[in-house]
């Protein structure tokens, strides 16, 4: 491809609204555009890599024995009925209705779908396993679209599922699965962690997320430094620390005029914020209930909504909290609470604890469980952090580090099947329910993920697997005949070889050239200069390198091949 003839209108300048990096450098690469708020257009070369990823994930799920499908993006309301999500799925869904005014959605995701459609074509255990794919673009309308491709309303996605006979049959199929994601992350040239994750919505009991290893990454993961032990921090187990017992005193209400916060209360009544218990309400399913944790520790509402079995949670808003307590945040504790309160598992080994006293401006000292409250029940409330106990080895300590969550997979079991009634003849005729899974991959994130793993900068670092184009050559005077014949010769020469080239026969300062050749991230650059052409050479450089190398033109091929052959 000439560059010349390449629609990639590059940016000098970061885009205003750019919060990441990969929204940064996509923009400013040509790769994508923003239609409206989390919706995207993909320029060519944005959506060369598209295509490429794409591929990849096929591939692995060809491989593993997946059938692509083509599933309606529209779904009407009927089938999200029978599972019941067409109103626990809530606002996030985009909801339509057709001329007769039947109620339809715009596919956030399609367990109801293919379930109804395997319901309909599959009746005997013969017609089983199944696994049935597709990619195609999902739709949830994110309450606040943000960080460009990484949290969209509109967004591109491999979607599997599959279909057994019973739990062993899962256990087969979710292991095939598992392998092919890393099969794919791995020819994807990605660095990431296979992690033990909550199921949330999608449902199930057991699922892994595939976290892309990012600093700039939304996701938090933990994991062990002496086991193989990882989990993002909303399924991590917590291990209590348990507290050194104390004869208990006194239970005292103290006036504390103006402290609101765990640190206002450590600084003023000069005590750590271990010895502290924060109280926070929130409201599940509409009702109103306490949380308890230690002070230095922050509550896990996935865990509280799972232990709840809620289906919605959300924190309190102030003024109900004032209603219902007579106080407001900051001087809000167990002592009296006329609402449910569940404690974290560190509070229950507390002694003589500081907390609000239900009035404002107000705290209690000398807190004790089981005398002065007793909860509804101690469980594993709290995000894990670094340098926690490991749940599963008990001897290592937890790490942190931070990632995005690019692939998603769950054993569903008989969720959607029991409730849509999919079922299918066993060997003796017995009507048996399905055993379901579903197996995710966001497309388009995995691009973003990418650069946000890979750049410097001076843009895109791709890996090998995934660069729109693997090769540019770089006359650094394209008016000069000499420079741009040698150049075409070798263009024509390593496309034959089957490579992806782009030539730049831009009328261009070769300062320009550079710069895009670096923002857009080709991983080798061919630059053809007078100085090099009169010792016969070429210089090539690598992408994620500075170093620059004088080769012959003779030997140009058997570099290249080299260098895109590497690991």
């Amino acid at each position: 491809m000439k560059a010349s003839e390449l629609f990639f209108p590059t940016l000098r300048e970061d885009p205003a609204e750019a919060e990441t990096v990969s929204h940064r450098l996509l923009f400013r690469a040509g790769m994508v555009r923003k239609t409206a708020a989390g919706i995207y257009t993909y320029l060519p070369l944005g959506f060369r890599v598209i295509k490429k990823i794409m591929n990849i994930v096929r591939e692995e799920m060809d491989r593993a024995g997946g059938q692509e499908v083509g599933l309606p993006i529209i779904q009407p309301r009927e089938l999200w009925a029978q599972s019941g999500r067409w109103e626990v799925y809530g606002d996030e869904m985009f909801r339509l209705k057709d001329r007769h005014q039947r109620d339809f959605c715009l596919g956030p995701t399609h367990e109801e779908v293919i379930t109804d459609v395997v319901n309909h074509e599959v009746h005997s255990y013969r017609d089983l396993p199944l696994l049935l794919y597709q990619i195609q673009n999902k739709y949830r309308d994110e309450i606040r679209p943000r960080f460009g491709l990484l949290r969209g309303r509109e967004f591109i996605m491999k979607d599997l599922y599959s279909f057994d006979v019973d739990e062993a049959g899962l256990e087969v199929s979710y292991q095939k699965m598992y392998d092919a994601y890393c099969r794919v992350f791995e020819r994807l040239g990605l660095q990431y962690r296979v992690v033990e994750a909550d199921s949330g919505a999608i449902g199930g009991n057991v699922s892994h997320e595939f976290i892309v290893l990012a600093p700039t990454g939304e996701s938090v993961i933990v994991f062990c430094d002496a086991c193989e032990y990882a989990a993002n921090i909303e399924k991590a187990e917590c291990i209590p620390h348990m507290s050194a017992a104390e004869n208990e005193l006194p239970l005292t209400k103290v006036s504390t005029p103006g402290q609101k916060t765990i640190q206002d209360i450590s600084v003023f009544l000069n005590i750590p914020d271990t010895r502290q218990v924060k109280t926070m309400v929130y409201v599940a399913d509409g009702v109103p209930v306490a949380v308890l944790v230690r002070g230095d520790r922050e509550v896990n509402e996935i865990k509280v909504k799972n232990y709840l079995n809620a289906n919605f949670i959300e924190l309190a808003p102030e003024e109900l909290v004032r209603e219902v307590m007579g106080a407001g945040f900051g001087s809000l504790g167990p002592v009296g609470m006329n609402m449910k309160v569940y404690a974290d598992l560190e509070v229950q080994s507390m002694n003589n604890f500081v907390c609000g006293a239900n009035e404002d401006d107000y705290h209690y000292i000398n807190v004790n469980p089981g005398r002065d409250f007793q909860p509804e029940a101690f469980c594993d409330l709290r995000n894990a952090e670094e340098g926690d106990i490991c749940p599963v080895c008990r001897e290592g300590k937890l790490k942190a580090t931070r990632g995005i969550e690019t692939g998603h997979i769950f054993k569903l079991g008989t969720k959607y099947s029991g409730k849509m009634g999919a079922t299918f003849l066993d060997e003796n005729g017995k009507e048996r329910l399905m055993v379901m899974g579903c197996y995710g991959i966001g497309i388009s994130r995995t691009m973003a993920a990418a650069v946000e793993q890979n750049h410097d900068e001076n843009g895109i670092i791709w890996p090998l697997a995934i660069a729109p184009y693997q090769i540019i050559i770089v006359p650094v005077n394209s008016k000069d005949g000499q420079q741009m014949e040698i150049g075409m010769k070798l263009y024509h020469e390593l496309v034959k070889q089957g490579y992806e080239v782009i030539i730049d026969d831009r009328d261009q300062r070769a300062g320009v050239k550079f710069k895009d050749a670096d923002l857009i991230g080709v991983p080798v650059r061919i630059t053809i200069g007078p100085k090099l052409l009169k010792a016969g050479q070429v210089e090539i450089k690598k992408r994620w390198e500075n170093e620059v190398k004088g080769v012959p033109i003779e030997h140009v091929s058997t570099e290249v091949r080299s260098i895109l052959r590497e690991d």
